[in-house]
């Protein structure tokens, strides 16, 4: 059985992200690890809640953990740096002011305490350029090759022209909209990473429930909210793939499993 660490910027990043893949992984017996870099204290405060933000965000984490199966939860403790442009991006204690070369040599060091055979990180805009996303993709890059036994090393990402598709055929079935896939988003770019360019195709269908109760543990945040409201179809259609890149992999996509072996 192998050892698969998954790095997220934010609890619920790993719902919408890397369930799917996570579930699967664990029902197939392999220890799956999530290390977080902040604690989402930016995130949406619920009506009525007067607590920690950060401390709800956690018991959202470990609820979701309990539905993927995770078995240990690392979390280290930098602030949310919240969207590009926001006064909190000045915080000295915000991710994505932190020392790369420090935080990398955290996480090599629970890849090592783990040993672990996979480590997941995001590409290199962090998805849709929130700064605490790129700040993972630098991190986690240079954590592999300091690890002791270096792991295999993924990229989650989101498959651009699979977006574009998907709502081509959801406005000629009547859905109102203008969403340009290939807008600049958070940091000047369009979303995720072109299919040329992408390695993995994994198809998570099998566990769309075990990625809709992930979301569900989310429940303060509005972003998970909008995705469990989409249509049953809809959701398949949008959460049914999740997508890796593998640096140094030959060119060209797969429909397979990244993890085996």
């Amino acid at each position: 059985m192998s050892t698969i660490v998954f790095v997220h910027a934010h609890p619920d990043d790993e719902a919408s992200q890397t369930s799917g893949s996570m579930t699967r992984l664990s029902a197939e017996g392999h220890r799956v690890v999530v290390v977080y870099g902040t604690g989402g204290d930016h995130g949406t405060i619920p009506d009525g809640h007067d607590g920690d933000l950060a401390e709800l965000r956690r018991a959202e984490a470990a609820a979701s953990a309990e539905v993927t199966g995770a078995q240990r939860l690392v979390w280290l403790d930098h602030l949310d740096s919240g969207m590009t442009g926001w006064d909190t991006n000045g915080h000295p204690d915000a991710f994505m002011n932190a020392d790369v070369a420090t935080v990398a040599r955290t996480i090599a060091d629970v890849l090592d305490e783990e040993d672990a055979d996979v480590v997941v990180g995001y590409d290199w805009h962090g998805g849709y350029g929130h700064p605490d996303h790129i700040q993972v993709h630098r991190v986690v890059r240079q954590a592999a090759e300091l690890a002791a036994r270096r792991p295999r090393y993924l990229e989650v990402t989101m498959n651009r022209d699979a977006a574009r598709r998907l709502f081509a055929l959801a406005v000629e079935a009547g859905m109102e909209g203008d969403w340009d896939v290939d807008a600049p988003l958070d940091d000047g770019n369009p979303l995720g990473t072109p299919e040329a360019e992408l390695h993995w195709a994994v198809d998570v269908t099998p566990w769309l429930d075990a990625k809709r109760a992930a979301l569900a543990a989310h429940a303060s945040q509005p972003d998970a909210a909008g995705m469990l409201a989409m249509p049953e179809q809809g959701f398949a259609a949008m959460m049914g793939w999740e997508h890796y890149i593998e640096p140094g992999r030959p060119d060209g996509m797969v429909v397979g499993w990244p993890f085996a072996g």
